[in-house]
Order: structure tokens, then sequence, then C-alpha cells
């Protein structure tokens, strides 16, 4: 492979890669996550359904496109990585207040649920379900308890689908608030790099003046 002009990696430097993103990572599986509930949980044709979905396709999407396009222009990276924070803001407020008008719990930030969720580091929403499947299984004779007194042998289905829509709902709450921390420090550290080495133009500023000095000196 041909060996890339050290003066032209100056100009443009590495870019892309941000399937390695943990920002990307988590919006991604957000997003997954997103269909699945919506699919199971808001009726077909609700306006709640579709900006759900748009909300979390946005905040994948405009992560990784600030990715693919950081080596030209820094200024756009950071509107991007705005956006997709703003995306995914939104996002939380939809499952908030699917809770709210539910009447479901939203857990507490201290709630050990979120650390053990976040813990769990689930790669996909099959592993996430798989997750969910075990919470309620913990919770399932407490819950059944709180309902109809003592457990009995058969699940009342009633309340292990709000059981479910709960726990799933608290879910993607929770993934929006890991998303939103990891933005935070990504917009913080893009704007930094910003200060310091500065955008395209900057940079090829830069270098040409170093090559008409060079030169000069010749």
């Amino acid at each position: 492979m041909q060996r890339r002009d050290p003066k032209y990696s100056a100009i443009i430097p590495p870019n892309g890669g941000y399937e390695k993103l943990k920002s990307y990572q988590v919006a991604k599986l957000l997003y997954d996550v997103t269909v699945r509930f919506v699919d199971r949980y808001i009726p077909n044709g609700s306006r709640t359904r579709d900006q759900m979905e748009q909300a979390a396709r946005s905040g994948e999407r405009n992560i990784a496109e600030g990715s693919k396009i950081s080596a030209t222009t820094k200024k756009l990276e950071l509107n991007l990585t705005g956006v997709a924070r703003a995306s995914l803001d939104e996002l939380r407020l939809d499952y908030e207040s699917y809770l709210e008008h539910r009447k479901l719990p939203l857990w507490e930030p201290m709630d050990p649920r979120r650390k053990e969720l976040s813990n769990a580091r689930c790669k996909d929403p099959d592993e996430l379900a798989r997750w969910i499947q075990m919470v309620w299984l913990r919770e399932k004779d407490e819950r059944l308890q709180a309902v109809e007194g003592p457990l009995t042998a058969r699940t009342p289905r009633t309340v292990k689908d709000r059981a479910y829509a709960e726990l799933s709902a608290n879910v993607g709450q929770t993934l929006c608030k890991i998303a939103l921390h990891l933005l935070d420090k990504q917009v913080d550290s893009q704007a930094r790099a910003f200060e310091k080495e500065g955008g395209f133009s900057e940079r090829l500023y830069k270098v040409r003046s170093e090559i008409k000095a060079k030169k000069n000196r010749d």
C-alpha cells in the first residue's frame, strides 16, 4: 500500500471509524431497541411512534456522519454531534412521557438497575431482551404479591405485560442517559481539538505557508 505523504496527513487527519465510538455503539443499540419498543407498545399510526423512531435514527446517523466528515470540517462535526445529542434528549423525554402517561414508575437516578444495565454491556437487542427477562423473573414474586396478595401458580398476563412495558421504557430512558453523557464528553473533546488544531482552511494555510517558506530558504 502506498504510504501517505505526511503533509497531507497534516491537512486531512484520520477520520471515520465511528463504529468504534462508544457513543455510536450505544446510539445504534438504542435505535434498534426503540424500533422494537414502538412496534410492541405504541399503536400503528401514532405520531409518537414516528417521532421516537426518527429521533433514535437521527441520533445514530448524525454521530456517524459527524465522524466521517471530521477531517474536512470540525465545525460541522460539532454541529452534527449537537444534533445527535438533541435528538436523543428528545427520545429520552418520549420514554419518560410514556411512563408518566401510563402511571408507570421512572427509575430514580440511583436505582441499582441503572448501574446493573450499564455494567451488562449488552451488544444487541436480543441480549437486552434477555436482561429485561432476567429482571422480570427476579422481581416477579414481589410484583405479583403487590397486586394480588400471595403468589399463585398462574401469572396474570396484565401484570407481566405492565412490568415488561415499565422495564422496557426505563431501559430505553437509561440508554438515552448513557448516550447523552458520552456525547457531552465527545462534544467537549471535539471543541478542544478544534480550538487546538483549527479547521480545514487553517490547516491548509499552515501547510502551504510552511511549503512556501521552505522554497524561499532553498
